[in-house]
């Protein structure tokens, strides 16, 4: 099965590197559109490098830290977490910024929105199989090193057992655990950093530039329009990438600690799972994922190897469900062949040996639902972004208030869908069904994130284009896929906080189990004690978290585009030939305001996330922690799917206007600037703040998963009990 597995991502690289290749090999065009690209990929390189430095010795700390306290397997694995995570951002970044010239080029040369897609698409596509394929390569190789080499997942080792500290855990879910840290840690700085980055540049660019002197969006006349076209690359795709990496592996390996702990607890009783059918279980998740990766390398294939038509969202969606009706077929095949000869019973699973494969279905179902209600809340062809956009006529106040309206109402409906994905699941494979639900949800991930990581890519030929003063047809089809990119990127966030739900609750029931010891295995009961003080403490603070977690990164945006408005403003008071076109701005001063910006504030979001669990682990012990992790998902599910939607009905609201939806309102109207005001506000949302917090949930959960075998033993309130 791991051979498999392997299988699967060479052929995913293997196929990243050929489109690698083949969209490197296409023209980019004029002298001034390879100037302006150029400037775009030193400016992305620059921060990337710089951002990877500083994350660089955070991770090595937090790896020596996890080598002392645990293990140095565990240390082992957080490091390769994180390469795997920094490689498939790195990867991503790049390609977006070779894709994005020759996706202008493209257009101007074909005039063809369909090819102009398969372009952006299958630059897109390098980052999504990448994640794909770099998540599972590296979970291979903890499986084979310290699962099968070192014998971690040998039948007398999936057991607790002590460390030199007398800490108690079961080494292998330890150490999956630690791969999973790594990769969160990555995900958060970049999208942290990445968004703090791309937000001041943009609104730096849009408050001045379209609203004060009226000049198009990605004028070559204002200052701030490289920076901003930078920030599509290191926030929209190098943060992106990094994001769903986390969720897919978080997802895979809530599965794994799972089954490890229920093993353990249940290996007294005279119900006990026999250990042949753990090992199943353990590896069942990985060779899904490969699946669904296969899957996802077919449906890229599907849009690349044919003649594309000129509908892209129709084009998009085909590739999607294509790789999504060929995972649920094999992963169904899969699971009937790999269970034929296992007795359940003992699992109380409601299906019988099918049961993991229909809760999964569960997920894939629930994402897809989630993602409709995403598009119905966001895109400019329905309603609410049409009430927006209408009622901006009125003023920029209700252009605000009928925003957060859209954005408020837009919650209730995707937790509907996860409450009953969960409940579903649970009923027909219990806690590993809902495991394997968040595991459904991101199957065909590389897909996914081909999808979503195209949009920023047409956004930045359609500054390219823009600053190069192209056929103004040239703006138009990159505009017309940005629109749709808008869309995706709103899905592609939907299945993210999704399946951070699911798999949060994977991680809560396994903090719980971690809490057994060889006492305990008889009767153990799965259960938190929410009228407990302690747990309903934890839970209050941690309800409290995601709101202050997101207001540190709001202000950070704030902060760095109140430079970025500062610097853009002089520009044009100081060089008057700015305006006129006879000089030229200075671009690299706003580059290196986001930059610094960027990894000046992005480090106390990011520590926030790993260091609130532990210290509160460390004063108040393992129950309050357990209430903290729980009030944190709950409101981190709703805000985020607040700020993703709210932010993304906003910008798709602006680009109504600026399509002629409105008639007699085009750009350059009070009716544009409302809108374009109401895209400022939603920017942080929607690509700092709503993507950030689906990866807070689950590094809470992970490091709280981590150390609470240290902190339930030493933690300051036992001193006094």
């Amino acid at each position: 099965m791991i051979v498999l597995v392997f299988i699967a991502v060479l052929l995913a690289l293997l196929l990243a590197a050929f489109n690698f290749i083949q969209v490197k090999k296409l023209d980019e065009g004029t002298e001034l559109m390879k100037e302006i690209a150029t400037a775009i990929q030193e400016g992305a390189d620059a921060f990337i490098h710089h951002e990877y430095k500083v994350i660089s010795k955070f991770a090595i700390i937090i790896a020596i830290i996890l080598g002392v306290v645990v293990d140095w397997y565990v240390g082992a694995a957080f490091i390769m977490g994180a390469s795997m995570s920094a490689l498939a951002g790195f990867i991503g970044m790049k390609i977006a910024t070779i894709s994005n010239v020759r996706v202008s080029n493209k257009a101007r040369t074909s005039k063809s929105l369909g090819q102009t897609l398969k372009v952006a698409f299958q630059g897109g596509s390098v980052m999504g199989l990448s994640v794909g394929g770099f998540a599972l390569f590296g979970l291979a190789i903890v499986y084979v090193v310290f699962g099968d080499l070192l014998g971690q997942m040998d039948q007398a080792n999936l057991i607790i057992q002590e460390n030199w500290m007398g800490v108690n855990f079961i080494p292998f879910t330890m150490t999956v655990s630690g791969y999973a840290l790594g990769c969160s840690i990555i995900a958060m700085f970049d999208r942290v950093g990445g968004g703090i980055y791309t937000k001041a540049a943009d609104m730096g660019a849009d408050l001045v530039g379209k609203t004060e002197a009226r000049i198009p969006e990605d004028d070559p006349r204002n200052p701030a329009t490289i920076a901003d076209n930078v920030g599509d690359n290191v926030g929209d795709v190098a943060g992106l990438g990094a994001d769903l990496l986390e969720s897919f592996v978080g997802a895979l390996i809530s599965a794994v600690v799972l089954v490890s702990y229920m093993y353990y607890t249940t290996s007294g009783n005279s119900d006990h799972l026999s250990y042949d059918l753990v090992r199943n279980l353990i590896t069942f998740p990985l060779v899904f994922a490969a699946i669904g990766l296969i899957s996802s390398v077919i449906g890229v294939l599907s849009l690349i190897v044919r003649n594309v038509s000129e509908n892209p969202h129709r084009e998009l969606n085909y590739a999607l469900w294509t790789s999504a009706g060929l995972t649920i077929i094999g992963t169904g095949a899969f699971t009937y062949f790999y269970f034929a000869d296992m007795n359940v019973t003992a699992l109380g699973f409601k299906a019988g040996i099918m049961s993991p494969w229909i809760a999964a279905l569960f997920g894939i179902g629930s994402g897809i639902l989630i993602g409709f209600l995403a598009e119905y809340y966001t895109s400019y062809d329905f309603k609410p972004t049409k009430t927006i956009a209408k009622k901006s006529l009125e003023g920029t106040a209700l252009t605000i208030t009928q925003g957060l309206s859209a954005g408020m109402k837009s919650t209730f409906y995707p937790v509907i869908v996860l409450a009953v994905a969960t409940m579903s699941a649970n009923y027909f494979a219990g806690l590993y069904g809902v495991a394997m639900a968040a595991i459904g949800m991101l199957s065909f991930v590389a897909a996914t994130v081909s999808v979503d990581t195209y949009g920023p890519i047409a956004d930045n030929a359609g500054g390219i284009s823009e600053m190069s003063k192209l056929d103004p047809e040239v703006r138009e089809i990159t505009d017309k896929l940005d629109s749709v990119g808008n869309t995706t990127a709103a899905i592609g966030k939907g299945f993210a906080i999704g399946s951070a739900s699911l798999a949060a609750l994977s991680l809560i029931a396994s903090y719980l189990y971690s809490q057994a010891n060889a006492g305990d295995i008889y009767g153990f009961t799965l259960s938190i004690n929410m009228i407990n003080t302690l747990t309903l403490a934890g839970a209050l603070v941690g309800a409290a978290l995601p709101y202050y977690f997101s207001g540190l990164l709001i202000e950070s945006v704030a902060k760095a585009a109140g430079l970025m408005v500062k610097e853009v403003r002089r520009q044009f008071k100081e060089i008057p030939g700015i305006l006129t076109g006879e000089s030229k701005p200075d671009y690299k001063l706003c580059i290196e305001i986001s930059s610094a910006g960027a990894l000046r504030e992005m480090v106390l979001p990011a520590m926030i996330s790993v260091l609130v669990p532990l210290i509160s682990g460390f004063i108040f012990g393992a129950e309050f922690v357990g209430g903290m992790i729980i009030g944190t998902l709950l409101s981190a599910i709703m805000l985020a799917l607040f700020s993703a939607n709210s932010g993304g009905a906003w910008d798709n609201a602006k680009k109504l206007v600026e399509s002629g939806g409105v008639p007699g309102h085009g750009k350059g109207s009070d009716l544009h600037s409302s809108t374009v005001i109401g895209d400022t506000v939603g920017d942080p949302l929607k690509d700092t703040v709503g993507p950030s917090l689906d990866i807070l949930i689950k590094i809470m959960a992970m490091v709280s998963l981590v150390f609470v075998s240290v902190f339930s033993q030493y933690n300051i309130l036992n001193l006094f009990n």
